[in-house]
């Protein structure tokens, strides 16, 4: 009986090949796999198979069955194409091509006015050890910023960093002044999401220590970036503040232009790097001194392209994404 189903299936698919129209692979599938077409006749004899060999012919008629019904199905969609020619006088679709997200088009361009003022880029770990994400930056032991509920420890004692200053400790680690650099990369913190927060974001972290550095040279600093990167109109103002990796502390503002207005906008923090900090890595606070600051990347993006909302820059929404 495997020799039936052999030449069935020669004869079907040698027809099928010969089909040469619409109305003739009609006909062909009526006749092979049509409610009583040859196929059915074919299983129908089942009954005068011996018993012992009914099991496996009635497998390979299902196999044929799946082949003819496969095969059927391509030389139609074969045939469907060929009945559709291609007008080339039609205009083409114009493929839509990829583009840079908007944080990391901001970082190039954040490092882009650094490096112009000398500031070399560098990056470090994103998985941190508590020295250099706290007890380097003059982080106390019992400093509320070192608390789980506002970190994200991992089991083996490190952690996912929650500041990119880890970088300026790395830094100084390895290199003795000067030191010139500037830093981006992602930071974490177990925020709930919302408008304004998430709990991954990114920020761009500069550090200058030489000797005589004071307050002037960063203000200046941050003026000539705020100038370059927002417009010769924008100004920075600095508000005193606390962190423990610096003295004095003070939160940066910048005047950047929003839907024609100019409004002052805060980006993040700075100030004149804490001896304490220069003495953990090895360095003399005698004889250097040093600014440190830091900007946050997406407030930087969802005011310069009108964002209302921080989730849409991670959502991957193509509606949102071509927009920018």
């Amino acid at each position: 009986m495997s020799a039936a189903v052999d030449q069935a299936r020669d004869e079907a698919l040698q027809g099928l090949a010969q089909a040469a129209s619409a109305e003739a692979l009609e006909a062909w599938r009526i006749d092979w796999l049509g409610s009583k077409g040859r196929l059915k006749g074919l299983m129908s004899s089942i009954r005068d198979v011996e018993p012992s060999a009914r099991k496996a012919f009635g497998q390979a008629l299902n196999d044929l069955k799946g082949t003819l019904e496969s095969a059927f199905e391509a030389r139609a969609a074969a045939s469907s194409d060929a009945a559709q020619p291609l007008d080339v006088t039609e205009p083409g679709t114009e493929p839509r091509g990829g583009a840079r997200h908007i944080i990391s088009r901001t970082i190039e361009d954040m490092l882009d006015v650094f490096a112009r003022m000398g500031f070399t880029p560098v990056t470090g770990p994103e998985v941190e050890d508590e020295r250099h994400n706290f007890t380097a930056l003059n982080v106390p032991e019992a400093h509320p910023a070192r608390e789980p509920s506002d970190n994200f420890y991992l089991q083996d004692g490190h952690m996912l960093r929650s500041q990119t200053s880890t970088v300026q400790i790395r830094v100084l680690e390895q290199t003795p002044p000067p030191v010139r650099i500037v830093a981006a990369g992602r930071v974490y913190r177990p925020d709930t999401h919302d408008a304004t927060h998430y709990s991954m974001f990114h920020q761009v972290e500069g550090l200058y220590v030489d000797r005589s550095v004071t307050i002037v040279d960063l203000k200046t600093t941050l003026l000539a970036f705020a100038r370059s990167f927002f417009g010769p109109d924008a100004e920075v103002r600095m508000r005193p503040s606390f962190f423990p990796f610096t003295e004095p502390s003070a939160e940066v503002d910048m005047k950047m232009k929003i839907k024609g207005r100019w409004q002052w906008v805060e980006l993040g923090g700075c100030g004149m790097v804490d001896p304490a900090v220069l003495t953990q890595v090895g360095i003399d606070p005698e004889t250097w001194t040093g600014f440190a600051f830091g900007l946050g990347v997406e407030r930087i993006a969802m005011r310069r392209w009108g964002i209302p909302d921080i989730r849409w820059l991670f959502e991957n929404d193509e509606r949102f994404l071509r927009r920018i």
